[in-house]
Formats: structure tokens, sequence, C-alpha cells
């Protein structure tokens, strides 16, 4: 069977050779049956949260906090509270997936309190130091 396949504005032309015959179309959202699970998607309104997500630190101002860009655990901190940090400061160390992400200081500024310690694990926007 021949393709054609576009990539970076450019178009290639493919022999792909089908090796089983699978009935089977994965498409998105298709779910392999599964004994513990129905396949049938059940008819109806559909159930509303009994009550609204709530809002992140709504109270927080945002100019005087640091979040977490990434889901991961905490392998170094490098400030402490009442610390004076300069732009571009290291502060924090995250790993995510086997990859390391730096946490910078965002702009010069005393640090009032730091939330996390070497091996909690953070979730994405968490906070992890207040700034005064």
């Amino acid at each position: 069977m021949k393709l054609q396949i576009g990539i970076d504005g450019k178009t290639y032309e493919v022999d792909v050779e089908v090796l089983e015959d699978d009935t089977a179309v994965f498409e998105r959202g298709y779910v392999p049956p599964h004994p513990l699970f129905p396949t049938t998607v059940p008819s109806g309104p559909v159930p509303s949260l009994s009550k609204p997500p709530a809002k992140p630190d709504a109270a927080v101002d945002e100019a005087k906090v640091c979040r977490s860009p990434v889901a991961g655990v905490v392998l170094r901190v490098n400030v402490t509270p009442g610390q004076q940090l300069q732009p571009n400061d290291l502060m924090i160390v995250l790993e995510a997936m086997k990859m390391e992400t730096n946490v910078t200081a965002p702009a010069a500024g005393k640090v009032r309190s730091v939330s996390i310690q070497p091996g909690d694990a953070v979730k994405v926007n968490q906070v992890l130091v207040e700034f005064q």
C-alpha cells in the first residue's frame, strides 16, 4: 500500500506493508473490550460535580510566589528563609521523568518561606517559595 506523508511542508511517498489483517480500528477514543469495564456508553444526562473545583491559592499575590513548572520530585533546595536573591539565581532543582528542571528567581527579592524540601513530590503550580 502506498501512502503520502507530509513533513515540514515536504511530501513523501512511502510503501507500507500490512503484516496482519486486524479488524480492530484504533481511533482516537477507542477502548479495547475488557471483562471488568463496560464498553457501552450510558445514555441520559451527564452527572455534574457536587461542588466546583477550588481555585488554587486564590488569595496569593502571584508576584510574591514561585510555583512549580512541572510535577516531579525536589532534588535540591538552594535557598533559605531570609536569603536575598538576584534575578535568575538558582533556587530549586526538580526532577520529572528523569530530567532535571532548574527553578530560578524571577526577580530580586528576599525569601519569606520555603514550603518544600529535598525528596518532596510537587504538583504543577504548587507554591514552592514565597517572597517578601
